[in-house]
């Protein structure tokens, strides 16, 4: 064999290896680096502390009670009561007028002989009245508001500090209103009622100093 052949048959496989070493590594795909997992987030604690609590009742109503309420917001009411008595009365009086001339009109109705000018009569003087009954009424209510709140005011006040004061010794951090909140509440254990524990301790300390005058 000449050194000619040999040569070219040399360079032919040299060739034919190179090719297959090239083939050989793309059929064979490269390894993908591994990630390392994750790590989950920590879960916050949602544990909250919740504060003791302690919820009582106190009925207002009865701090007016003549028997059973604070005797120095019962003296004061009756001072105004006192002096509004005559105009009290007086609306009364028309009430019952009002009262009376209905009774006489149903009866001259219901009469064999009807007479209507007599009807008419005091169906005019029923309204006449009515009208000045209601002028007298708003009237009244808005001077006894005005005088309710200036002669209750003093003891109103102290009744508020010691309610706080009650509150603070015992303990309570919620007060209710038992007459504003009654037809909400369906249960309450009695030791929460604490009307009448206030009102005696509120006496003891603040007693009765004078008869209730005008």
């Amino acid at each position: 064999m000449t050194t000619i052949k040999i040569l070219f048959i040399l360079l032919i496989t040299a060739s034919a290896t190179s090719v297959l070493a090239q083939v050989r590594s793309a059929a064979t795909p490269s390894p993908t680096p591994t990630r390392p997992a994750a790590t989950p987030a920590a879960t916050p604690n949602l544990t909250v502390a919740v504060p003791a609590t302690k919820i009582a009742v106190i009925d207002t109503d009865m701090f007016t009670d003549e028997k059973a309420g604070i005797v120095r917001l019962v003296d004061a009411v009756k001072i105004v009561q006192s002096g509004f008595s005559v105009r009290q009365q007086e609306i009364v009086t028309l009430q019952n007028r009002i009262n009376t001339l209905v009774e006489d009109i149903n009866k001259l109705r219901q009469s064999p002989v009807v007479d209507q000018k007599t009807i008419q009569a005091k169906q005019e003087e029923g309204t006449r009245v009515q009208q000045d009954l209601q002028t007298k009424q708003q009237s009244f209510q808005e001077d006894y508001a005005k005088r309710y709140a200036e002669v209750t005011k003093p003891v109103s006040d102290l009744i508020g500090k010691e309610l706080d004061q009650f509150a603070n010794q015992h303990g309570i951090t919620m007060t209710l209103d038992l007459s504003k909140l009654l037809p909400a509440i369906l249960t309450a254990v009695p030791t929460v009622e604490v009307t009448q524990a206030f009102i005696a301790e509120f006496n003891r300390k603040y007693p009765r100093t004078a008869p209730a005058t005008r």
